[in-house]
């Protein structure tokens, strides 16, 4: 996978929102030639060449029902930075998922709402990325 693309409202929200919660950099900007509209890549510091988030103009789409649990994932190096990201996300009135521990291999984690209104999910302790248990 290279990249995941997304329509969005309000596009300075929107990177705002994945540079301030997310750490996510713009790696690239233009405008379409068809519409003159800014598109913008997104990636984490040292990770531009492996996936990318593309955010462009649009009509988004509904805001996602509570009982959707569909999301992008974030891994952390630790429970307390999922604590601290769900501390700001709830100061913002982003946060929409409490910090809870579950078994593995979902462990410890929370969930914001974008300004579209998607879930973003931010974990420690899953089997990938920064925490992951070798052992299991």
């Amino acid at each position: 996978m290279t990249h995941v693309a997304l329509q969005v409202r309000d596009l300075d929200a929107s990177m705002a929102f994945y540079r301030d919660f997310c750490g996510l950099g713009v790696v690239h900007e233009r405008a379409d030639a068809a519409s003159g509209k800014r598109i913008v890549w997104l990636a984490e510091p040292g990770r531009e060449r492996e996936l990318i988030f593309v955010l462009m103009p649009g009509a988004g789409r509904p805001a996602q029902a509570d009982n959707d649990y569909s999301h992008l994932g974030f891994a952390l190096a630790s429970k307390a930075e999922v604590d601290e990201v769900a501390g700001r996300a709830r100061a913002a009135g982003r946060l929409v998922w409490e910090p809870r521990q579950e078994p593995y291999p979902v462990g410890y984690y929370c969930g914001l709402r974008d300004p579209d209104g998607n879930f973003v999910e931010f974990s420690y302790g899953q089997p990938l990325g920064p925490g992951a248990d070798p052992a299991q």
